[in-house]
Parts: C-alpha cells; structure tokens; sequence
C-alpha cells in the first residue's frame, strides 16, 4: 500500500501497471482489497489505482462527515499526487456515489465511467430514516451491525456458498472505527440527486446491475440507464450486490473492455 498525508491523515491506495489509468473506488464497510483480482488481471495492461476512501481500509477518518463531495476530492488529491491528469473511474455501491459527485466536480479528469450496483438518486426519508437507524446501531453495537449488513450484500439464501468471502468482509470491517462508519453514512444520508449530472456528461457511462440487489432500486435500472447521453449496461439477472465476487469474470470483462474503449486502445485481453 502507498499512502499521502491530506490534513495531516492518511490515505492509502494501490499504483499498479502501466499506460492509460482506471480508477477503483469500493463501496460501504469495504476497502480497495475487493478490486484485487481486478487489479491483479487489468494492471496487466494498463495502469490500476484502487483509493482506501476516508475512514476505511487503511485510510484515516478526517471528519464526523464525511460528504460524496470530500470523498470525491480526496480521490482526485491521490490522482494528481500520482500524476494522473486523467482516468476512467468506477465505483462499486457508495464508490458509485463519489464516482459521480468526482463527475460533477472535475468531468475534464474523466474519460468514462462505470457505476456499479449504486444508483443517481438521493435517499428517499423512509432511505435516511433508514440511516439514522444504522446509525444508532453502530453506536450501540458496531460488531453487531456489521454482523448483520455484510451477508446481506450477497443473493437470499447464498450465505453458505460465500461464507469464506463474507467472513473475510467481516473480518476486515471488524477494524473500521465507528466514526468512519457513520461518517459515512451520514454523508451518504446527506448526498444529493446526481441524475443531471448523468444526463449531462459527455463521457462514456457504464452500468453494471444486478436484479437480485436488495441495495439499490432496481425497477428503475431502465430509467437510469437511458439518462446519459452514451449509455452501456451489463445486467446480471442471478447477482445483487456483489457482482465482482458474484460474476467475477463478466464484471471483470466487461469492465476491462469498456475500459480500453474510453481510451481508444486498439486491442485488450480480457481472459
């Protein structure tokens, strides 16, 4: 792990590879090592930079909130302390909502990007009702609350075929401290509306869906993805939320294509 110093806290990510650079940004209670089979595959061709986003993985907590916006902004910090000027971004669940808020604020950075199992909109009130709840039960019990939200990430009645995948997401979130946790969802309660920020880039937009996700409004996937100007989909009908661990050759693939495409290289292995 590299690390840069951003208000005198750490930020970790990965600089893998070589060439034209993807971004990976992951999502709640997560932290850059769910990108590393893809790091592993795509740094191969091109370069792969995957952020800790504040309060997770190794990253430091820097404020009781922490907004889509400064999330966005710490990621663009790593990229111009690596020297990357521009990259296509993807973002998995709440990564998709620092995605497009990094959309809003610098498009010029981006070639493309990727929203993966996450959504435009902003929470309903029944949605932060919701994350006062969680709140709550952070405060309360973190262990428990982690206990309970990671094997729901995953399909109905799947929790014995990825038992070793959800006890490892256990284990690492296990160390996350409490403030970074709801940090974060007070940031995500607090995010606003991004669907006119999708209907106005001028970049390439890929979405990966899943139709079992119980995380993200999935009988709106039609309405979201006729919202950008150049829109790609890969929906997968037997995943929720978990796509890169749940179709981990699909999602890799097809990302990897989508990829070389913003870039306009003019070959890519996608084994």
């Amino acid at each position: 792990m590299k690390s840069i110093k951003i208000r005198g806290k750490k930020i970790t990510f990965t600089d893998s590879g070589e060439g034209p650079c993807l971004v990976l940004l992951h999502g709640f209670t997560e932290s850059s090592t769910i990108w590393n089979r893809f790091v592993r595959r795509l740094s191969k061709e091109i370069r792969v930079i995957a952020v800790d986003l504040p309060g997770f993985g190794q990253s430091d907590c820097l404020e009781p909130v922490h907004p889509m916006e400064l999330m966005a902004d710490i990621v663009k910090r790593v990229l111009l302390n690596r020297g990357v000027r521009q990259c296509v971004m993807a973002g998995h669940s709440m990564g998709g909502y620092v995605v497009l808020a990094f959309a809003q604020m610098y498009p010029r950075m981006l070639k493309g990007i990727c929203i993966f199992h996450s959504h435009p909109w902003a929470d309903t009130p029944e949605g932060q009702r919701n994350r006062d709840r969680a709140i709550e039960v952070v405060k309360a019990d973190k262990f428990n609350f982690i206990l309970q939200f990671i094997p729901t990430l995953f399909p109905e009645g799947t929790a014995d075929i990825y038992r070793k995948r959800i006890n490892k997401l256990i284990e690492e979130a296990s160390g996350l401290s409490k403030e970074g946790i709801i940090a974060a969802i007070t940031g995500m309660k607090e995010r606003k509306d991004s669907t006119e920020t999708l209907k106005n880039l001028d970049i390439p937009v890929l979405f990966i869906l899943g139709m079992k996700d119980t995380k993200i409004p999935t009988e709106r996937a039609g309405e979201m993805v006729l919202l950008p100007k150049h829109s790609e989909s890969l929906i997968l009908q037997d995943v929720a939320h978990m796509g890169f661990y749940e179709a981990p050759r699909k999602t890799l693939a097809m990302l990897g294509d989508f990829t070389a495409r913003c870039w306009g290289l003019d070959h890519w292995i996608t084994g």
